[in-house]
């Protein structure tokens, strides 16, 4: 059962009747929108609501995070990310999302939906009609106005109870110890003044680190009465919300403060040394960023989890505008892009690897920020988009990006034409995109123009990488001798060691699948184990992983049904530790017919069950190189004779209608 949810925070306080008013709403209505001002605890209620349908077992859960999105150019890619949906076919991509939804039961969540209304609307209109078994529940600051909306505003916790249980929470959590209860006077008439509204409360209690309970609501106080006395324009609902973030600002140290605008530059967690590349300069030393970071953490103003630092998109605004205030948005924004570019480069450089698997965890990690990075250098500077682009297409084609790393890719090259490295790498994973769409005639072109591009400029990395996606493309169209013909030529025209670039190893892969194609079992097995062992020796697991694939389907035309069984285990270790959805399937269909091999019918269909989910999500048109078809086939046959037709048939739909992840564990630790 898919269930893509968030860390949950400890402890809903209160809500204990919104939560019920929710839950019962969505099993009315089909779209739930919880409205309200920002800070008011839209998302937690949301949060929790959904963790409670999650925990029912009755549906799957998604979650959406809209807030980093600058525009809705990135809306469908979120959605069908958090959706477990890592489309590679070649359909419009809503209308694949919507067959793939067709008959699932989910609930969908899309958090911070106020800035993109109009797409949020049609979005949404298209799934709703097209996915009876969706469920979708928004939060926004306002309506979004759709025919059957039903709509759950979000009012304050109670001044007097709820409100004070969760100050004193935070102040428990500020480390100034549980709130003497002669106090609490104080804390109740603070409380009132703050209108019960949730993230000013934590503002507040966040200032207990060094200031006395008297001195906060002295100072707020102060401000709320100038406020109140002052006439405000627009319309904000709370004014005590915009009063304490303002007076949580005068607060700060100065370098806090600065630190607070330049912060807002980020759009998702980051860790600490994105901080302070982004943020320092002359004005702002590392030692400054790390004790300002600090004291951001200690008023609430950041958040820190799992040790990277995230701010709260409300007090994120707010910083934003006082980033603007000083005539630095445009600054920050290069720096922050040059940032993810630097970062991006190292990543690639680590590929072949021990810190691979960090490599691709860090990509996926800051998904957010690389496509600001590049939105920012597709305005700026686009032979840099290009680059970025380039360089993210390898790790996004694999882990359930395809639509972003082709779209980025095809409008960088459409606004710069200067030749080089960096044009022929692009060109390369424009191809490889089109490799994992089924577009293999597109792709052929782009290897040859790849291919072109490295003889004119004498690049032996990209006349191996040509020579890869070509070999490529005559494997998945069953031509085995015309790929290796392809990719020995290259690698003896470039000639040096075996592991000396990711165009050569790739290429040397290539070679190993076109020697199985070709019945050439001895030599693939030879050189697939040395493949293996050079990637063990190095700590890299893309590679490694693929060389298990073909070693697990030789042992299975070899009757070694044990020996397949392991490899394929060890390939869906691999994919899994980097996030490769296409790879998992691979190795699902595989591991499912070894284990048909050995008779362990029952495991073998969880298996078939689990890898129909992956496929179902990467929509790929053509699953594994030919070889593997009929292997799977075969397989499947063995499988419903060991349990009869009935009984395979059952097996499937139980594990079909299961989480694939959880089903994937199981077959794991079976292995073991």
């Amino acid at each position: 059962m898919l269930r893509n949810l968030p860390d949950i925070p400890d402890g809903l306080v209160g809500r204990r009747e919104e939560l019920a008013h929710v839950a019962a709403a969505l099993d009315r209505h089909r779209l739930v929108v919880l409205t309200g001002p920002g800070g008011v605890g839209k998302s937690r209620l949301a949060l929790h609501a959904a963790d409670r349908a999650a925990r029912s077992g009755t549906r799957g859960v998604a979650w959406a995070d809209l807030w980093p999105l600058t525009a809705d150019r990135l809306l469908l890619a979120t959605v069908a990310d958090a959706l477990d949906f890592a489309d590679h076919a070649t359909a419009e991509p809503l209308d694949a999302l919507c067959r793939w939804l067709a008959d699932r039961d989910v609930l969908l969540v899309l958090d911070s939906c106020e800035h993109l209304p109009a797409a949020c609307r049609a979005l949404l209109a298209r799934i709703l009609a097209a996915c009876p078994g969706v469920t979708v529940l928004v939060t926004s600051r306002e309506p979004l106005g759709m025919d059957g909306e039903h709509q759950v505003v979000v009012d304050p916790l109670p001044p007097e109870t709820d409100a004070v249980e969760l100050f004193c929470r935070r102040a428990l959590a500020a480390g100034t110890g549980p709130v003497d209860p002669e106090a609490l006077i104080t804390v109740v008439r603070l409380c009132r003044r703050l209108e019960g509204i949730p993230l000013a409360l934590e503002l507040a209690a966040g200032q207990l680190a060094h200031r006395t309970l008297h001195e906060v609501e002295h100072g707020l106080r102060l401000r709320l009465d100038l406020v109140a006395q002052t006439p405000v324009a627009g319309n904000f609902r709370h004014r005590a919300l915009r009063t304490t973030i303002g007076w949580s600002h005068e607060l700060c140290e100065p370098a806090e403060r600065l630190l607070w605008a330049r912060f807002s530059v980020f759009r998702a967690a980051v860790d600490a040394d994105a901080v302070r590349a982004v943020c320092t300069d002359g004005a702002l030393s590392a030692a400054d960023v790390e004790r300002a970071l600090a004291g951001l953490e200690r008023k609430s103003v950041v958040s820190r989890v799992d040790g990277r630092f995230q701010m709260l998109d409300t007090v994120r605004e707010y910083g934003g505008m006082w980033l603007a205030e000083l005539g630095e948005t445009g600054r920050l924004s290069e720096r922050h892009a040059a940032y993810f570019l630097r970062r991006a480069r190292r990543a690639h450089a680590d590929w072949l690897g021990p810190a691979q698997l960090e490599a691709y965890r860090w990509v996926s990690a800051t998904h957010a920020d690389l496509c600001a990075g590049l939105d920012h250098l597709l305005a700026t500077r686009p032979q840099q988009a290009l680059e970025l682009s380039g360089l993210l297409a390898f790790f996004w084609s694999c882990c359930g990006h395809l639509r972003e790393a082709t779209g980025y890719l095809e409008e960088a090259l459409a606004l710069t034409d200067q030749p080089g490295a960096v044009r022929t790498r692009a060109l390369w994973a424009l191809g490889l995109t089109r490799v994992l769409c089924g577009e293999q005639e597109a792709a052929q072109r782009l290897a040859l123009a790849c291919e072109r591009q490295a003889a004119a400029q004498g690049e032996s990395e990209g006349t191996l990488l040509a020579a890869y996606l070509l070999g490529l493309v005559h494997l998945l169209e069953g031509r085995p001798m015309a790929a290796r013909f392809v990719v020995d030529g290259a690698l003896e025209s470039v000639g040096g060691r075996p592991f000396d670039s990711a165009g050569r190893v790739q290429c040397r892969l290539v070679r190993i699948f076109a020697l199985t194609g070709e019945g050439l079992r001895d030599a693939a097995r030879r050189e697939a184990t040395e493949l293996r062992r050079d990637c063990v020796e190095r700590g890299e697991w893309w590679t490694r992983s693929y060389a298990d694939y073909q070693l697990a389907l030789l042992s299975l035309f070899e009757d070694r049904p044990e020996d397949a069984a392991a490899h394929a285990a060890s390939m869906l270790d691999g994919k899994r530790l980097i996030g490769d959805s296409f790879g998992i399937a691979l190795g699902l269909d595989l591991l499912a017919s070894a284990l048909a091999a050995q008779g362990a019918g029952g495991p073998a269909v969880a298996a078939y069950g689990a890898g129909e989910n992956y496929w179902a999500a990467v929509g790929h048109p053509q699953r594994g190189t030919p070889e593997l078809g009929p292997v799977r086939r075969q397989y499947e046959t063995t499988a419903r004779s060991l349990l009869g037709d009935s009984g395979y048939d059952k097996a499937l739909l139980d594990s079909v209608l299961r989480d694939p992840e959880a089903v994937l564990r199981e077959l794991l630790d079976r292995k073991e």
